[in-house]
Formats: structure tokens, sequence, C-alpha cells
């Protein structure tokens, strides 16, 4: 059975929302002012799949993909840049207000650049047994085949065929794979998850594969493959040599438009914790100029980042450390050493490391996050020790999607 809903705006998963008396309806792909034809969506009480829009918004515009509202990757590529923008800044004020905070939210920078330099391909058994490699379709474990991204950078040029190929490769084995690929300067970083223990003469056919594709490195669960030139990336001075399936920003736009964020904030300090350090995106630049101390519960992503230190000349002491801020965050005999922290944590936070600074002196904090809801927990925290969120900066380097990357700014009066 279909319905009619007039949608009143959207959510902060993308979808329009039908406002009604018994509570509202969520139909994805629809848009604020339009009318639209729907039906249920099995499994979904509150979910209602879109089958026609009956009155247009004029805010509606095409799609630049034609696998848009079939691959789930993509949510908003139907609505005007000047308002998707806007909304998108909202998920950043609305975080914040939920937990009681007022504070000055600059507007949205677009860190998109050339487009994402990572992305992760699911090879799945689709209807008739056949093989498909691309994107999860949105709400379901269903693959969308792909011959072509949009969103992705030039220097991903080839991945999709690679990861065809790679699937193709071991299909016999039938299982679900997830290939994630990583453009280095090098050339494409590919990590294989998923396979099990691989044959010798699967072992042999994903090594032609990696060659005739002219892949830098092809790993399977970060267990080397074939290897033709190490992937390596330029942070700052420093060359870093990436461990298998590393964690990147998703755009190199984005990590340079959240360092020069950070440098910024860190100007006149001279001692300082990067926490969360991963490969060294802010440590390494910071280093510079400042003595750092890097940690992070990855002893891959920190012995790169040592590895890379070691060899840049001109920089000051960076000191690394293997450690779970989660379970140890730094405490306060710790944080004395600082003048400023920086933390990136993953989506869930660092709640942990949040209380333990709110009880410190560092007089500048600066935190980056990919989820307002987290960030907007942990800056709660921090306010309520006594810092004062004095910025917050928005920036978009998942285009498209319902991810917003935030950098804020907390400072302690030292009167």
């Amino acid at each position: 059975m279909t319905e009619h809903l007039a949608i009143t705006r959207i959510g902060r998963l993308g979808d329009g929302i039908s406002d009604l008396p018994e509570g509202p309806l969520y139909v994805p792909y629809a848009l604020p002012g339009e009318t639209v034809e729907v039906e249920q969506w099995p499994g979904h009480g509150d979910r209602r799949q879109l089958i026609k829009v009956e009155t247009a918004s004029p805010e509606r515009i095409a799609p630049v993909c034609p696998h848009f509202g079939i691959c789930g990757g993509c949510a908003l590529q139907h609505w005007t840049g000047a308002r998707y923008r806007q909304w998108k800044r909202s998920l950043v004020v609305d975080a914040l207000a939920q937990v009681g905070l007022d504070a000055p939210v600059d507007e949205l920078i677009d860190a998109h650049g050339e487009g994402r330099r990572r992305a992760v391909f699911h090879a799945r058994r689709g209807p008739r047994d056949v093989l498909e490699v691309g994107f999860a379709a949105r709400k379901s474990h269903r693959v969308t085949a792909i011959d072509h991204c949009p969103i992705l950078a030039p220097s991903l040029e080839g991945a999709i065929a690679a990861a065809w190929a790679i699937a193709e490769q071991i299909s016999h084995m039938r299982k679900p794979l997830d290939i994630a690929v990583t453009a280095t300067a090098a050339g494409l970083d590919v990590d294989l998850r998923g396979s099990g223990p691989l044959a010798a003469a699967d072992v042999a056919g994903l090594g032609e594969v990696a060659r005739r594709h002219r892949l830098a490195r092809l790993t399977r669960h970060g267990e080397i493959v074939a290897q033709l030139i190490p992937p390596a990336l330029t942070i700052g001075r420093a060359q870093v040599v990436l461990p298998p399936g590393a964690f990147l920003q998703a755009t190199a736009a984005g990590e340079t438009e959240l360092a020069r964020l950070v440098e910024t904030h860190c100007a006149r300090t001279g001692r300082l914790a990067d926490l969360f350090c991963g490969v060294g995106p802010f440590a390494l630049r910071l280093a510079e100029r400042a003595c750092v101390r890097a940690a992070d519960s990855e002893a891959p992503a920190v012995a790169a980042l040592a590895r890379a230190a070691e060899r840049t000349p001109g920089l000051k002491p960076l000191e690394t450390e293997v450690r779970d801020l989660f379970r140890r965050p730094l405490g306060a005999d710790e944080l004395k050493r600082f003048d400023a922290v920086v933390f990136d944590p993953p989506r869930q936070g660092a709640e942990a490391q949040a209380r333990a600074l709110a009880g410190s002196a560092v007089p500048t904090i600066v935190a980056v996050s990919c989820n307002p809801a987290t960030l907007a927990r942990d800056a709660r925290i921090l306010v309520d020790g006594g810092y004062r969120l004095a910025r917050v900066t928005p920036i978009d380097q998942f285009r498209y999607s319902i991810h917003v990357e935030v950098v804020a700014l907390f400072q302690r009066s030292m009167a």
C-alpha cells in the first residue's frame, strides 16, 4: 500500500522527514517542500521507500552519479550546494546545542579537493550467483556493482578495475570480501580482507593481478602478498611509508585543511601532545617548530610515524608511544609538560581523555572529530572543567554524505 507525504525537513541522516501527529516518517532522497509517494520499507517501521516525487522542490538538482539512490555511499547528491552546506553546518550546531553549548561555529569549509583518496569496495555474490563488486546499497548488505565513482580522486584511477580483478581471481572461494584501496605517491595500496587463508595458487594469482594492475602493494589482512614499491605519502617535510590498511583522512585537501587549523591554534605553543596521532598528519607538521609527544594504540601507525621522523632532518624532538588512550589516558602529571594538546580520536570520541584534560591546566586544547555528537559530549566535559570553547570549524571532506569533520579550539584562562 502506498502513502502520500509532505516533506518538511532533512534529518541528520540525510533523510527527508514528514512530521505527522503520530511521529516522524523518514524518506531517503526526498527534500523539504516536496510531496512524495512512498511505500513501507520492510523491517523499518518509521521509514518509507520513495516511489515518486509528485511535487519537486526547486532545490532539487540532478545527481552527479547514475548509481545515486541505489548505491548507499552518498545521501545528498540531489540537493543544491548552498542548502546542502547549510544543513551540514547545522549538524555541528545542533550537536553542540544538544549538550547545552552555544559556541561560535564557522561557515563550512569545502575540503573535497580532488576527491576521496581511499575507498573500501565490497565483493559479494548477488542474484543468480553473479559476482558483484562495488559499494553497499543503503541499509543493506547487497552490493551495487560499479565501474565508476565520481567522488574518487584521480589518484584512485584503476582502483575499481583492480578490485574487480582481485575478486575474480579468488571468486572460487565464494567468500564475501572487502578490498580497501588507498592512493599513495607510489601507486595504489590494497588490503584484502575476509578471504581467509589462501592456497599457494591463489597467492600466485593475486601476485599476478598486482603486477598487471601495477599496484604498489597488495596485502591480505596486513600480510604482504606482493609489493612493487613501498607505498608512501608526504606529510609536511616527511615521507611516511604506510602500514597496511592505514587510516588516512578521506581527502588530501581535508588533511591539509585540518592540519592548517591545528597548526594555527597551536601557533604560540612549544611543547605539544598529539593524541590518537595515527601516522602523524599533525605530529610531523607540528614537529617542524615544536617538541611533540605522539601517542596512539595502533602500533604499526606509531612505528611508521617514528621511522618517518627519524629520517627527516630538521625536526624538533618527536617522542612516540604505543598507548591505549581509552584505557590509559594521559593523566594530570603527564599533561603538566604541555602547552597544548591535540586529540583526534575515532568516531566514539575520547571521553576518558577529555575527563583527564578537564582536570588539567593545559592552556590550549584542539579537538578534531568526524562525529559531532561525540565531539559535543567531550566538549561539554571540557567546558564543565573550566575551558572556554573559543572556536568551532566544520570541514566537509565527505561530500554528499552525512559525515562532517570538526576542529574545536578550547582555551583555559591562566588568571
